[in-house]
């Protein structure tokens, strides 16, 4: 990468397309080493497909639904019974995912939500959202 002054930066494809594939980890790249990878985790326990089922069910879901909101809010699409209809049902595909999260895990929803809720209450201990405790959390505050 060539920079200078007032000058557009500019990229060799080419280097990029190396940084990446020596900045990508053997798992990523090598079904072998995958399915290793996959073989250590469920020895240990994990129960990699529902996580894996959890992990891009929930990606997808929550894509739909942001998909809406954005439609409604700078696409002009209306703020409809049909349209909130649409927006529960897609809280619903998430959910759904959710609950495949808390099986993998061996959890529940309360447990999740305490959980959220005592960190959230020691982040914010006046009961309040605060812009300076959102942005410079004390460590551990994940």
């Amino acid at each position: 990468m060539t920079v200078t002054p007032n000058q557009e930066q500019v990229i060799d494809y080419d280097k990029y397309l190396d940084f990446v594939y020596k900045t990508t980890s053997a798992p990523s790249t090598d079904f072998y080493v995958l399915k290793e990878r996959i073989d250590e985790l469920q020895r240990e326990g994990a129960d990699v497909a529902r996580l894996a089922t959890a992990a891009f069910g929930l990606s997808a879901e929550a894509g739909e639904f942001t998909e809406i909101v954005k439609k409604i809010i700078l696409q002009g699409k209306p703020y409809s019974e049909e349209n909130i209809f649409h927006m529960k049902r897609e809280l619903g595909d998430i959910m759904w995912y959710m609950a495949q999260a808390c099986m993998a895990l061996d959890t529940s929803f309360d447990e999740i939500l305490k959980m959220n809720y005592e960190k959230l209450s020691a982040r914010f201990p006046e009961g309040y959202f605060d812009v300076y405790r959102s942005e410079n959390r004390v460590k551990g505050d994940v």
